[in-house]
């Protein structure tokens, strides 16, 4: 009998008792090769021994540290290196735990320099549907995931979300790509005005939108406009980067690949790649100026913040990527996972687009691929497809509701960095597998 409250409180779930590179090990003696990263975390894999090693170091000498007290070397030095590799003016860095606390904490800083620079009007977040933010009510308020936002709904204050990007699906007959981008952006401005530019904080998006929407990735023609609207009314631009940064998509950030650059962006899964629970916020220049002519001190804190036994794994696993050129491998692994996928399901009966950056790859499924009708929601492909691919000794990333919340399924594939030529291969097999008994099975 457990005692824990998993997720799910009707399924059964397998114990994991042991990981060894891309591959995690239950307690029947099963070997899954791990396609998703667990849930896009796990970017160097399993049983590092320099990760390992330095957390025991860390350990020994200090466990924790009130950040109401003090600072610590762990911290200090993963946010050197954070700051080194960032864009523009993202100089400052603070740490939690996971991804929703800093989306949560971007939220309330952006809210904070607006009332710290004298205009305390500007309340209102923007968001885009089909995105995902986190699970508190605050990154719930702002995302665009209707089935985790429903059963909250009437505790958030009133939400306003613009359109995706979204092209498979939105480009109109004879639209350019460009044309599309800038429409979509457009929209932005529509809904600024609309609401008053003087009651707007911010505006957040996911450079590549992650479990909600399958991979779906904008252009620098989109941003380069969205970075303009923002500028022309005094709004700040959030990044949320939880899964699609710190070197999934071939670049450190996804957002170098979209030549955009963010006010605050957030990152968490690659940053400490499941060794500790951590997740960072990079602030701009701008921003931490504003606040300390302010009130001096940013409003917003936990218990764990800055912790360093977190921030000293984070840092060795930055060091281990850094050292490895992995977000090289990334990118070559990358091209050849896509390719891989172009080849055995690019003609598909039922897969209606393929799409994604570097190691952070999806595939969309329809009924019919002329007229991408998506398979009727109470069939559960997804989920299905979850199950069958661990019969074949693969973990990968199914969801459903992929196009409007409701409808839609799409599979992501989000391996460790450290993935071989070989791995992808394996990899690609046992999804063809799971792919066509699933589908048969509807």
């Amino acid at each position: 009998m457990s005692f824990v409250a998993h997720r799910s409180l009707k399924e059964t779930y397998r114990k994991a008792v042991r990981g060894e590179g891309i591959y995690v090990f239950d307690a029947d003696g099963n070997k899954y090769l791990d396609g998703s990263s667990g849930a896009g975390v796990s970017c160097l894999g399993h049983s590092n021994e320099r990760v390992i090693s330095a957390i025991k170091e860390q350990a020994e000498k200090l466990c924790f540290a009130s950040s109401v007290f003090y600072t610590n070397d762990p911290t200090e030095e993963l946010a050197a290196v954070l700051a080194k590799g960032a864009p523009g003016d993202l100089k400052y860095a603070t740490f939690g735990c996971g991804g929703s606390e800093q989306v949560e904490g971007a939220l309330k800083i952006a809210r904070q320099y607006h009332v710290d620079r004298g205009e305390p009007s500007r309340t209102i977040m923007i968001a885009r549907r089909q995105s995902y933010h986190g699970m508190t009510l605050g990154t719930l308020n702002v995302g665009g995931h209707i089935g985790r936002r429903q059963l909250y709904t009437p505790m958030f204050a009133p939400t306003h979300l613009i359109a995706p990007h979204y092209a498979y699906r939105e480009r109109r007959e004879g639209e350019t790509a460009a044309a599309y981008s800038l429409r979509v952006a457009n929209e932005l401005e529509t809904k600024i005005l609309e609401l008053g530019q003087e009651n707007v904080a911010a505006f957040i998006a996911e450079p590549v939108v992650g479990a909600t929407n399958g991979c779906v990735a904008a252009d620098d023609v989109y941003f380069k406009r969205i970075r303009e609207i923002c500028d022309q009314y005094g709004v700040l631009l959030i990044l949320d980067e939880v899964f699609c940064g710190m070197g999934r998509t071939g670049t450190r950030h996804a957002c170098e690949q979209d030549s955009v650059l963010p006010d605050l962006l957030v990152m968490a899964k690659g940053l400490g790649g499941g060794y500790q629970p951590i997740s960072a916020l990079l602030i701009s220049e701008k921003i931490i100026n504003a606040v300390k002519d302010g009130r001096g001190y940013i409003a917003n804190g936990h218990t764990y913040m800055n912790h360093p036994l977190n921030c000293a794994a984070g840092l060795a696993v930055q060091q281990e990527i850094a050292d490895r050129d992995l977000i090289a491998n990334v990118a070559k692994q990358g091209a050849y996972l896509r390719a891989r996928l172009e080849e055995s399901f690019g003609q598909h009966a039922h897969v209606g687009d393929i799409r994604g950056r570097g190691l952070m790859q999806a595939l969309e499924f329809v009924v019919d691929r002329e007229t991408k009708e998506p398979f009727p929601p109470e069939k559960q492909l997804w989920a299905k497809l979850q199950k069958t691919a661990m019969t074949h000794g693969l973990m990968c990333y199914p969801n459903g509701g992929t196009i409007d919340g409701i409808k839609g399924d799409h599979v992501i594939l989000a391996p460790p960095y450290i993935i071989s030529e070989a791995q992808v291969d394996e990899m690609v097999e046992k999804l063809e597998k799971s792919v066509a008994q699933t589908i048969n099975q509807l």
